[in-house]
């Protein structure tokens, strides 16, 4: 028996999951740049060069506490009886990098998050958790609210940040996939883990035989709301095919000439900020910029044992009636 030891810490998940392997429900197009029948790796042309600048944009989420919500007798709030939510705090950077990397753009947000009635803020000396919505739906309602405050969090900073004199760069790389961050002129998103295939299995040949520094032909994901789609692999040591493999995506409002474009500037100039299984937990994916933004922001959310603390006098003093 053969066998690979995937890089990526056990405690990110793996980069990979069994599922990516199975054909996804979504409408694929992919003849956008080459006939299926004529697909294979694609080079960065020899006119190509990596962009000078580059700005990523990522963030973060931490629940600070899990609180159950109780009205007084006389409210409305009180007729839902006890409920669960969470205090979370969540934070949207940009850092960009050219001859060096500067954090140009954070911003940190935290709110009460608890499906029902609203509820009021939650005031403590560290920080005021502001009511935020916990629209219903499958799953678990509040993670989902979460990752959406996060994910337009992340939207503002990129537009703010790009729109700023600091901010301005050759090429704008958004964690994760674009969603409704495609409005962003020029916008990349950069999906590190793959949790559904678009390719069918003979495609997929392509993609995981991929040498460094190469990408696939284009193809959409999508209908009315398309969007351009495209897999590279970074710089290593490969232990498995899909080893080094991330996916990228371009806004559909981009015409096929400007998305191919878009695609070869990409992939000549993402590999040289792949991070190595020595520093990194997620190497090579988690690109070093993002990963020092990702440490930045969680600093900036503030120590968890103090904001905990904080929390649980404010719940003390609401209870008997006292300032915080």
């Amino acid at each position: 028996m053969r066998f690979a030891v995937e890089t990526w810490a056990p405690d990110y998940g793996a980069s990979v999951d069994a599922a990516a392997l199975v054909g996804s429900d979504a409408d694929v197009d992919l003849s956008v740049e080459r006939d299926p029948a004529a697909w294979a790796p694609v080079g960065p042309p020899a006119n190509v060069v990596p962009a000078p600048c580059v700005l990523f944009v990522d963030g973060v989420q931490r629940i600070d506490a899990r609180i159950w919500v109780t009205g007084d007798s006389d409210t409305d709030e009180a007729k839902e009886g006890t409920r669960q939510g969470v205090c979370a705090s969540w934070a949207a950077g940009a850092v960009r990098c050219d001859e060096r990397a500067r954090v140009v753009a954070t911003e940190v947000r935290r709110g009460v998050l608890c499906p029902g009635a609203p509820v009021d803020p939650i005031v403590t000396r560290h920080g005021d958790y502001l009511p935020h919505p916990v629209p219903d739906g499958d799953g678990d309602p509040i993670a989902q609210a979460l990752g959406r405050a996060r994910g337009d969090l992340e939207g503002r900073v990129a537009v703010e940040a790009m729109g700023s004199p600091e901010g301005r760069a050759g090429l704008l790389v958004v964690d994760g996939p674009l969603g409704d961050r495609r409005h962003i002129p020029g916008a990349v998103g950069y999906v590190k883990t793959h949790h559904v295939s678009y390719l069918p299995a003979v495609l997929q040949a392509v993609a995981t035989g991929l040498h460094v520094g190469d990408r696939t032909p284009l193809f959409a994901i999508g209908d009315r709301r398309f969007r351009y789609s495209w897999y590279l692999r970074l710089p290593g040591a490969a232990s498995h095919p899909w080893w080094g493999i991330v996916r990228c995506e371009a806004s559909g409002d981009l015409t096929r000439a400007e998305a191919v474009s878009l695609a070869d500037r990409v992939t000549a100039t993402l590999p040289r900020f792949a991070s190595q299984p020595h520093n990194d937990p997620r190497a090579p994916q988690n690109l070093h910029p993002i990963a020092g933004l990702e440490r930045e922001l969680r600093r900036r959310l503030g120590h968890p044992v103090v904001l905990d603390r904080a929390l649980r006098i404010a719940a003390r003093s609401a209870a008997t009636g006292s300032a915080a």
